[in-house]
């Protein structure tokens, strides 16, 4: 053979491995469990025994083991996948991580998720992409909460395949008994789960019992390897099985004669001279070209990449779906569905949150928490707020319509997160059960005499005056001076007091953290309503959340809101408190007191900041007055 024969025979076998890798189907697992069940030595197990460790990767692996390692002279195998520094340290796993491996009959992708309670957030955002759950249970210590809780997230998160792994099965002499013990509680507790297959494994993946090859140590197990059965089972390609779905992520235009569609087909089929419609406006179009980035095809599938001319000029922007008009997803701007709250703070209802759904995003808000979920017994418990790792089914309203479908129809679609509007830190995730219409025959009333109709003939700017600070910090006072000058000009002006809104339209509430949400939401629409009626509105309120007061600010029109800061240190607070209220909170005897033991957010960037101490009240209403004159809002 010569050696141009010999170099494209290597090419060609180069070529044809490329085409039979691409061409293996994937299959996508986590590992999870309880703190230190052996999540990342099972993983560690998997590639060291598939050949797939590299001699350098070998030669740090052994020595961080005499650095880290938890099994004496052996080689621990945990550190393949706990790189995180602080994971060796601790010999837990903080982090998720992903690791992809294959062998001759199929491609893989795991993910190694945490075992401790506070990073149950994480294991979550492994599950929300698996097809099945490797759920190791130390056989010494049997299921714990733990345990118990990511069961029921991966069934919650539409895992249809579980492998329950009954590890360190060594530790116990190999018992059977133990492994059937654990195995028919388990049985018993996930027999209302929605699990397609539920294989039980005994494994020691410290000594590789089970996991890619059979062991001779329990002769009394007949069923798979864990490598055996993740090869073998089925996982049905719902994603193409389900109606067409294409969230716009980008609208495509290089110049005046392209307008493309791109995004990432969430479900489904398409092909040239397929029907389109526009979710929500339900405008339709025939798909003229299809683009690849190998270039125009005549189809695409769920997962692929590409943009979509159409035949028709539609008015299409990014965040919209694309869909099949014989199958349409659902508008809606209400709806029911499961959270997983994933931030320290709890999360209130009717505090205001962005929702992030595909590629749209829309302020939101959580309308009512129907019931959190007990993950250790599945009791149905009342509630008010939601906390770190808790789950609730909750009915949230959007302020626009969106498309979506029910979670378990199809997981893009389905799927959202909630996201913190001032720190746009990603709070909790959501999986949709179904649409709220009861509100779908309610609509805005276009009246004949609007906002500014009513300003003209009161001759006046309306505004709203939102003064805030701490208890005792002379908001109030202030306030009242600030309206007796208004008045004197003949301005038309209503003040909403904290305390004696609290007296009539907010009596229902109390001081937790949920409570002042919702009180300052209601205030919120109240001095929007007397805005648009034209007047000034004075709001003294010590609104302790930055969240709230910026939902209030964005109730209303361009420079109609002004947050006034009346800052007073909560020392000189103290000393003019004549009901002792401060006192009282000292001892314990008022609860959730701001500034005590209920936190106090301070204005970043207030419109009007008035430093309240040892100067005369008039003298600081002046300051208010001489802002709204510079402002042009009073002559």
């Amino acid at each position: 053979m010569s050696g141009t024969e010999r170099i494209l025979s290597a090419e060609e076998a180069v070529t044809d491995y490329v085409l039979a890798q691409e061409a293996k189907d994937q299959l996508r697992f986590l590992t999870c469990g309880s703190v230190d069940d052996g999540k990342s030595t099972l993983i560690g197990r998997l590639l060291y025994d598939t050949k797939l460790i590299f001699e350098d990767q070998l030669a740090t692996l052994e020595k961080d083991s005499r650095k880290h390692g938890t099994v004496g002279d052996e080689i621990d195998l945990a550190l393949l996948v706990d790189g995180l520094e602080a994971e060796r340290e601790q010999g837990i796993t903080i982090d998720v991580a992903y690791r992809f491996f294959a062998t001759d009959k199929r491609k893989f992708i795991v993910a190694d998720t945490p075992g401790h309670e506070q990073y149950t957030r994480n294991m979550a955002t492994g599950a929300s992409t698996a097809d099945l759950a490797v759920l190791l249970v130390d056989a010494r210590q049997g299921l714990m909460v733990q345990t118990r809780r990511h069961a029921f997230i991966a069934s919650l998160l539409g895992i249809r395949h579980v492998v329950l792994a009954v590890n360190k099965i060594d530790l116990v002499d190999y018992a059977k008994d133990r492994f059937d013990d654990i195995r028919t509680e388990f049985e018993q507790f996930a027999n209302g789960f929605d699990f397609e297959s539920l294989v039980a494994i005994p494994m020691s993946a410290r000594f590789g019992d089970n996991v890619t090859v059979k062991s001779d140590r329990m002769p009394w197990y007949d069923g798979p390897a864990l490598l055996e059965h993740l090869e073998a089972v089925e996982v049905g390609e719902h994603e193409l099985d389900a109606p067409f779905r294409f969230p716009v992520q980008w609208v495509n235009r290089p110049n005046l004669d392209f307008r493309g569609y791109s995004g990432t087909i969430a479900s489904g089929r398409v092909s040239v001279g397929d029907e389109l419609v526009v979710a929500g406006p339900a405008k339709t179009s025939r798909v003229a070209r299809i683009i690849a980035p190998e270039g125009n095809v005549s189809e695409a599938r769920a997962g692929e990449a590409v943009t979509l001319t159409l035949a028709d000029e539609i008015d299409i922007s990014r965040g919209d779906l694309l869909a099949s008009p014989a199958d349409r997803p659902d508008v809606a701007d209400q709806m029911a569905a499961h959270v997983i709250w994933m931030a320290d703070e709890p999360m209130l209802p009717g505090r205001s949150y962005l929702l992030k759904i595909g590629a749209k995003t829309v302020t939101a808000t959580v309308t009512e928490i129907k019931h959190k979920i007990n993950v250790n017994t599945f009791e149905h418990m009342a509630g008010k707020t939601l906390d770190l790792n808790e789950i609730a089914f909750c009915n949230l309203a959007t302020a626009a319509p969106v498309a979506f479908d029910p979670y378990e129809v199809n997981k893009a679609t389905g799927s959202f997160i909630l996201i913190d509007r001032l720190t746009n830190a990603t709070v909790g995730a959501g999986l949709v059960w179904f649409a709220l219409r009861r509100a779908t025959n309610i609509h805005w009333q276009a009246l004949d005499i609007d906002r500014q109709a009513r300003a003209d003939k009161l001759g006046q700017t309306p505004a709203v005056l939102w003064f805030t600070g701490l208890s005792g910090s002379g908001k109030s006072t202030i306030a009242s001076i600030v309206e007796k000058k208004l008045h004197l000009e003949g301005r038309h002006t209503y003040t909403l007091d904290g305390d004696n809104v609290r007296h009539g339209l907010n009596k229902d509430l109390g001081f937790t953290d949920a409570d002042r949400v919702e009180n300052i939401r209601r205030v919120g629409e109240v001095a929007r309503l007397m805005t648009d009626a034209g007047l000034i509105t004075l709001v003294s309120f010590i609104s302790p959340f930055r969240s709230e007061r910026q939902m209030a600010r964005e109730l209303m029109g361009d420079g109609e809101f002004i947050e006034i800061f009346v800052d007073t240190p909560i020392e000189e607070c103290k000393t003019r408190d004549p009901k002792g209220l401060y006192a009282k909170a000292e001892r314990g005897e008022i609860k959730n007191f701001t500034g005590i033991d209920s936190p106090y957010e301070a204005p970043e960037y207030p419109e009007i900041h008035l430093n309240n101490v040892g100067r005369d009240p008039e003298d600081v209403a002046d300051e208010v007055i001489g802002y709204l004159k510079d402002k042009g809002m009073i002559g």
